[in-house]
């Protein structure tokens, strides 16, 4: 699997988490999904709304890449976000509407990557005004780790909120496609 590969299975594996998480988030009483937990953001509200934020603020530099994607035309004429903290959504369901069309934009994007685009150094300006320069595919794994991460912090919360989001691994997706041919 290269690198490409890799992208489009992790914005695969990024719509299917959020589906889950989501869904399980929905089940709760909405007081307690904006319950102080304790967590970095807060609350489950406040850690997924973290996870748009940043997603929106990677997508809006990387539709700087010269490659100009068609799916993250809309997020060029739009300032990103600057605070991590900020609320897109202060409703489960308005955030998960919000997520789910990002979701959306997310795959689109990843189908439009090409082998020759995940090389180019982007330059950006990180939410402290520092330049940073460093090449898009290295950006494209920060990206999906980083939802990784922040999810799997939202789906402790739920289990400690009595929630239990099921399998969270790579692995409960790769099973659900069919087998890689055999190479002999």
């Amino acid at each position: 699997m290269n690198l490409l590969e890799h992208t489009r299975l992790m914005a695969d594996y990024n719509r299917w988490m959020n589906q889950r998480v989501y869904a399980a988030a929905a089940r709760l009483p909405a007081d307690a999904v904006a319950q102080d937990r304790g967590a970095f953001f807060g609350s489950i509200l406040g850690t997924l709304n973290h996870l748009m934020v940043a997603d929106r603020i990677w997508l809006r530099r990387f539709a700087e890449h010269p490659a100009r994607f068609a799916a993250l035309e809309p997020l060029r004429g739009q300032p990103a976000p600057t605070d991590l903290r900020a609320v897109q959504h202060d409703t489960l369901p308005a955030l998960r509407a919000a997520r789910e069309q990002l979701d959306a934009t997310i795959a689109d994007w990843a189908g439009e990557v090409r082998e020759a685009d995940l090389d180019h150094v982007l330059a950006y300006t990180n939410t402290k005004g520092a330049l940073w320069r460093q090449p898009f595919g290295l950006l494209l794994m920060h990206f999906f780790n980083h939802q990784t991460h922040h999810r799997g912090q939202v789906t402790t919360l739920l289990t400690q909120a009595g929630e239990d989001v099921g399998g969270t691994d790579l692995l409960e997706l790769i099973l659900t496609r069919p087998p890689a041919e055999s190479q002999g």
